[in-house]
């Protein structure tokens, strides 16, 4: 018996991977996080096996599932979106299962911001402008942010920032990046990437908040910000220069 942690990805059934897809459809028990899988992706479950919405549940609710299956020697496919390591609670859960002796493993999943920049057709890592993306977030009263890693102190890298579960915090978000991104610095609003409502909403930081109220977007969104969010900017690297050698084009 195993449990696998699985990532569906942002929204499109068609981003699971094909482990992912592969072991849901031979496990006789599904756990999903209903708030945020897409129900096409729990069909995938064979038609008699046990498929429980987790979303109201707590960690002993979820674990005493576990434990059931684990008495019947059955496989579970714990389910959640995007990726499992980022922002999942997987930590507590397998905490949880190494107490108890039960094996587990993790499939990797489709990130949001990797979702996004493919739906936006951009390239997050612009040569000479930015080479790096911050995944964060901001305070929330279950999730306080360690010391050391406030909004204010990453922005100061220049990266580009993808604040995951942060949307209800948009007015503060602006007042501490615009004195250190300025006014004219790119902002996207990414709501409910790879879903059929997905939305994007862009503009700067100075002019985003009346749009993002005006959608009505107060949950799922990512928040990404940075220079490197330019489209006008017309920049290539010397990969495929061809003055440009390495190993597999030497001069």
């Amino acid at each position: 018996m195993k449990v696998h942690f699985i990532g569906a990805g942002p929204g499109d059934p068609d981003l699971i991977t094909v482990r992912g897809k592969n072991i849901i459809s031979n496990s006789p028990v599904c756990l999903y996080a209903g708030s945020l899988v897409p129900k096409e992706i729990i069909k995938f479950a064979p038609i008699n096996s046990k498929v429980i919405d987790t979303s109201s549940m707590t960690l002993p609710e979820i674990i005493t599932e576990i434990r059931l299956a684990q008495q019947e020697n059955l496989d579970v496919a714990r389910v959640h979106s995007g990726d499992p390591s980022l922002y999942g609670a997987i930590g507590e859960q397998m905490n949880e299962l190494n107490k108890l002796g039960i094996d587990y493993d993790i499939v990797p999943g489709v990130p949001a911001f990797s979702a996004a920049a493919a739906a936006l057709k951009m390239e997050f890592t612009i040569p000479g402008i930015v080479q790096t993306v911050i995944l964060t977030r901001t305070s929330s009263k279950s999730s306080p942010m360690p010391a050391g890693e406030e909004l204010s102190k990453l922005a100061e890298t220049g990266a580009t920032l993808a604040i995951h579960l942060s949307i209800r915090n948009l007015r503060a978000i602006l007042r501490t990046l615009i004195p250190i991104y300025g006014n004219s610095c790119p902002i996207i609003v990414a709501y409910r990437v790879g879903w059929p409502d997905q939305m994007m909403i862009t503009d700067d930081l100075d002019g985003i908040y009346n749009k993002v109220r005006a959608a009505k977007i107060t949950r799922t969104a990512l928040i990404l910000v940075g220079p490197g969010l330019n489209k006008n900017m017309d920049i290539n690297s010397s990969l495929y220069n061809p003055d440009h050698k390495h190993l597999f084009r030497p001069k």
